[in-house]
């Protein structure tokens, strides 16, 4: 968390920055950015923002001079676009200072979140598997990534090299939505379930970032415009255990897969 619904959100509300070029840096956790201080807030200096994009759960903004900061909140971490009188959170570790007076805030509590300049991003971003709402990645391809995988699905789907931008969140309701197992081998899929399983990938991603995402009950995902997600509410499985599924009726069970809380209908996803 926050998973690609949520970034894409992000990612969509700092495309207004484009165009504007970055007065000031300055970190305040330096374990926060790669590369260390003083290079990291020098090679930011000057530089004019080309672009946002996102790959995976990573933000990334092309800069003037062939350079990208990249960014990943892992758990905990907001990425806040905001006026430079606008009171700060308690945990903001960098601001990046704005031609035009706003802030670029990232905060992160929990201090796992990263910031990465690079004029390499493939150094970085190289790994990732393909993008689930991308014209490459069709029923066909995931087909072909799931044949001759022993992996058990809710597994295959967290990670990242495999397909990019899942998370425990979406990963429990894509499941759910396709009737498919999380303990179920990825090698005995029908056509049929597999047909299943890439529709519900597609439509829950693209019905989550209609919504701007899942805030949830800590309140900590927001976009960047400070405003929170209302997916949530239409979560049908993930921390819902103990309610009645939504389609049948069964109770929804948590189990721990990988070391994953998950979530299932019994009833709807046998194994």
């Amino acid at each position: 968390m926050p998973e690609l619904p949520e970034v894409e959100t992000i990612a969509s509300g700092l495309r207004e920055i484009v165009g504007r070029q970055i007065v000031g840096v300055e970190v305040r956790w330096p374990r926060a950015v790669v590369p260390g201080l003083p290079l990291f807030e020098t090679g930011l200096l000057g530089r004019t923002v080309l672009g946002v994009q996102r790959r995976g759960k990573w933000v990334d903004l092309p800069l003037e001079g062939e350079v990208h900061l990249l960014i990943h909140l892992r758990m905990s971490g907001r990425l806040l676009l905001e006026s430079a009188e606008a009171a700060e959170d308690p945990h903001t570790r960098v601001v990046v200072r704005l031609d035009d007076g706003r802030q670029l805030r990232f905060s992160d509590p929990r201090k796992f979140g990263r910031m990465v300049l690079t004029a390499n991003p493939d150094q970085v971003l190289g790994d990732l598997g393909p993008e689930p709402l991308g014209e490459a990645f069709t029923v066909r391809k995931l087909r072909e990534m799931l044949a001759r995988r022993k992996a058990r699905l809710k597994p295959l789907l967290l990670d990242q090299r495999f397909l990019a931008g899942l998370g425990n969140i979406y990963a429990d309701e894509v499941l759910w939505r396709a009737r498919l197992h999380p303990l179920r081998r990825a090698d005995t899929l029908t056509e049929e379930e597999t047909d299943r399983l890439y529709s519900a990938i597609r439509s829950v991603l693209k019905e989550a970032i209609a919504r701007r995402g899942s805030t949830l009950d800590d309140r900590r995902y927001v976009g960047a415009d400070g405003q929170p997600g209302n997916f949530a509410p239409s979560l049908a499985v993930y921390r819902r255990a103990g309610q009645p599924c939504p389609r049948c009726g069964e109770t929804v069970e948590r189990i721990v897969v990988g070391g994953r809380g998950t979530h299932l209908c019994p009833r709807c996803q046998p194994l």
